[in-house]
């Protein structure tokens, strides 16, 4: 007789990938749900962020700012999820919480990693563009590109979660913005939805000659999230005294060994020459200091229209693992989120 008794299903890592990720390098595994000791409380997963940053740790050696995972270890990542049982002070059952639970039904938490949702409408967003990746491009594109009025801004990935929102900061801020994205569809939706002054389909076998056209006065900020043929092509037309916040390069992050020419010493002489200032940027630095001016000048923005925020909703845990193949490789237009449970 079958158990209506709930159980967790989680997604874990079954073995490292080799270049893009394949579905044989997940696993669904079903356990029992965990109970919540003192001081704990029980999580349920309604909302999954899917990220890029997410390959890095699928490696053996980590990027450095975060651990790598383990063979057998539950796919880390960002989640909206409510209490089913608290054992601690502070949560209550029933409320929404920012987590990073992972890919899994249920988790357990001591508080330590949750943030009270608040009333933000669509809770989802907070795994968007009210959460990481807005956060990202707020911190990147203020502190780092600091756009000035009149300068040209050119955002890669500029429909992706964090180069949306850094690309329609730089418009707030007086700038000329134009995007990278892959694609006539996303290049219009960056003009036509989010404001950009023009958007450059980085697949046309013209690229590097259509974003020259497009940056008729230069480059004064770059906000790289791909490097690549993106980063060739942006290279020669950085001005004088230009920004570069860096806060990834996903076109390499399926690279299993170096490959092409050594462009090294060509760039550093461009750095030297223009007095470019490029600076990488790991979020979890600014959090105690940035994250309450960014959630208020967010929620100000996105409330009167200023900033659009555009999810890309796959439904099912089960599906987690396509989806995050897919966004290895430019599928996802918008944020991409896996609904778990709930509405």
């Amino acid at each position: 007789m079958p158990s209506d008794k709930p159980v967790n299903r989680r997604i874990v890592l079954a073995a490292r990938p080799h270049g893009v990720p394949v579905p044989a390098d997940f696993r669904l595994e079903q356990g029992p749900v965990p109970a919540p000791q003192e001081g704990q409380v029980l999580l349920r997963t309604e909302w999954l962020s899917l990220d890029p940053y997410m390959r890095n740790l699928m490696e053996e050696t980590g990027p450095g700012y975060a651990e790598s995972m383990s063979l057998g270890a539950t796919m880390v990542g960002g989640t909206v999820s409510r209490v089913v049982e608290s054992r601690h002070p502070q949560f209550k059952a029933g409320e929404l919480v920012v987590a990073y639970a992972g890919w899994q039904d249920y988790g357990i938490s001591d508080g330590s990693d949750l943030m009270p949702l608040g009333d933000i409408g669509q809770p989802s967003l907070a795994l968007g563009g009210l959460g990481m990746p807005g956060f990202t491009a707020y911190v990147g594109m203020l502190d780092i590109g600091e756009p000035k009025p009149g300068e040209t801004v050119v955002v890669g990935a500029a429909t992706g979660a964090v180069g949306a929102v850094a690309g329609q900061i730089a418009k707030l801020k007086g700038a000329r913005v134009v995007g990278i994205a892959g694609g006539p569809d996303k290049c219009r939706y960056a003009v036509e939805e989010l404001g950009f002054d023009a958007c450059v389909d980085h697949r046309d076998p013209q690229f590097a000659q259509r974003l020259a056209a497009a940056c008729h006065d230069g480059i004064d900020v770059y906000f790289e999230s791909i490097g690549g043929a993106v980063f060739d092509a942006v290279q020669p037309l950085l001005n004088l005294n230009a920004r570069v916040p860096v806060c990834g390069f996903i076109s390499h992050y399926n690279d299993k060994t170096a490959s092409g020419p050594d462009r090294l010493p060509g760039w550093m002489a461009t750095l030297l020459a223009k007095r470019i200032r490029m600076q990488g940027l790991i979020i979890l630095d600014h959090y105690a200091t940035r994250f309450d001016a960014f959630r208020r000048d967010m929620l100000a923005w996105h409330a009167a229209g200023q900033v659009k925020l555009r999810e890309d909703i796959v439904d099912g845990l089960e599906n987690a693992p396509t989806a995050f193949i897919g966004l290895q490789q430019g599928r996802n237009f918008g944020k991409l989120v896996v609904r778990v449970a709930g509405t």
